[in-house]
C-alpha cells in the first residue's frame, strides 16, 4: 500500500514525525538552558550572571517546543496522550512546577535586592534541577512500557541521573560557546565531566530498550537490520572520541573550535533520538498502541496539519531570528 496516497497512513506517521521532531529539539535547546541553572553552584556571583545573559534571549523560545510536542500529541493521538499522561502525572507535576519556579526566579534575581539574590539563584538551579530529574525519570519509565515496578523505577532512577548530567553537559557546552577568558576556561572542565553522563545515559537505554521488550530486540539484532544500524553506534563513538580530544585542546586563544562541544553534543543527542525513535516505531505506546490506533480521524488531522503548516515556519523563523541577533559571545544582561 502506498502510505501517501492514504491519508489515514501518512497524516499520523507525518504527526508522528512533528512530535518527534519537537522532542528533539526541545531536548537540544531546553537541554542547554537547563544545564546552565543544573552549573550553578559551581560558579562564582560574576559567572552566574554571565551564564543568565548567555540563555536570556532564548530560554522562552525554547519552552515553546514543549507546548508544540505535547499539544501534537493531545490533538493528533488523545487516546496515547490520556494513557502517557496518566502514567506520567506526577514526574510531569514536578516538571511543571520545576519550570514555574525557574522562570520567576530567572526574573527576579535580576531584579532583587543583593540580600535576596542568593536565594533566587537557589531557585533557579532547585528548578532546574526539578525539570531534569523528572524528565529523565519520564524516558526511563516510557523506555520500561510505562509499567511501575521496583526493577523499572530503579532503571528511570538511573535514567534521570544520566540525563541531568547530560544537560549539565550540553549547558557547558554552550557556556563554551558562549563565553570567554576564565568562565570559558571552567565551562570547558565542567563539559569534560559531563561526558561521562551522556556516554552512560546512551549506553544505558541501549542496552535496556532491546531488554525491555522482545520485539525491540529482534529490530536491532536480526539481519539485515543489524548490520545496517552499525553506523549509528560507530557515528557516536566516534563523536565521542573527536569531542575528548577536542576538549583536551580548548580554551584556545583564538577561541578556535569553541563551537565543537556544542554541536557534537546536538549529534549525540540527534542520533540516540533516532535510535529510540527506530526502536519504539510505529507505537506512541510501547508495544501497547500504534500511531496509525491512537491517531485522531484522517478529516481532524488534515485541519490541524493546516494550522501546523501556519504555526510551525512561525516558530522556526522567531527562533531563528533570535539566535541570529544574539549571536556572539553573552554580554551583561540588564532590565534598566
Amino acid at each position: 500500500m502506498d502510505i501517501f496516497g492514504d491519508p489515514a497512513q501518512w497524516l499520523p506517521l507525518t504527526f508522528a514525525g512533528l512530535m518527534g521532531l519537537s522532542i528533539l529539539i526541545y531536548v537540544v535547546l531546553d537541554g542547554f538552558d537547563l544545564g546552565v541553572g543544573l552549573l550553578f553552584p559551581f560558579a562564582d556571583e560574576a559567572e552566574k550572571d554571565r551564564m543568565i545573559a548567555s540563555i536570556g534571549p532564548f530560554w522562552d523560545a525554547n519552552e515553546t517546543w514543549l507546548v508544540m510536542a505535547v499539544g501534537l500529541l493531545l490533538v493528533a493521538f488523545p487516546t496515547a496522550h490520556g494513557i502517557i499522561l496518566t502514567a506520567l502525572y506526577l514526574p510531569v507535576a514536578v516538571m511543571l512546577v520545576g519550570l514555574i519556579l525557574r522562570g520567576v526566579a530567572f526574573e527576579f534575581r535580576a531584579k532583587a535586592p543583593p540580600a535576596h539574590k542568593r536565594a533566587w539563584n537557589m531557585a533557579f538551579f532547585t528548578g532546574s534541577l526539578m525539570a531534569a530529574l523528572s524528565q529523565g525519570w519520564m524516558l526511563g519509565i516510557y523506555v520500561m512500557g510505562l509499567e511501575t515496578t521496583w526493577a523499572t523505577a530503579t532503571f528511570a532512577a538511573l535514567t534521570a541521573l544520566f540525563l541531568t548530567v547530560g544537560y549539565s553537559y550540553i549547558g557547558a557546552a554552550w557556556v563554551v560557546l558562549k563565553s570567554d577568558s576564565a568562565l570559558q576556561t571552567k565551562a570547558v572542565g565542567w563539559a569534560r565531566g559531563g561526558i561521562f553522563g551522556v556516554l552512560l545515559g546512551i549506553a544505558a537505554i541501549s542496552v535496556a530498550s532491546p531488554l525491555a521488550s522482545p520485539r525491540i530486540f529482534d529490530k536491532w539484532f536480526s539481519f539485515p537490520e543489524a548490520l545496517l544500524l552499525l553506523p549509528l553506534p560507530l557515528m557516536s563513538g566516534i563523536v565521542l572520541l573527536a569531542l575528548w580530544f577536542t576538549l583536551a585542546r580548548l580554551p584556545k586563544a583564538d577561541d578556535s573550535f569553541a563551537w565543537v562541544p556544542f554541536a557534537a553534543g546536538v549529534v549525540l543527542f540527534a542520533l540516540a533520538f533516532f535510535g529510540l525513535a527506530y526502536s519504539f516505531y510505529p507505537y506512541v505506546v510501547p508495544d501497547q498502541l500504534t500511531i496509525y490506533e491512537a491517531a485522531s480521524a484522517p478529516e481532524s488531522l488534515f485541519i490541524i496539519f493546516l494550522g501546523v503548516c501556519i504555526v510551525l515556519p512561525v516558530i522556526v523563523l522567531y527562533s531563528a531570528l533570535a539566535y541570529t541577533v544574539f549571536r556572539g559571545k553573552a554580554t551583561e544582561l540588564r532590565y534598566d
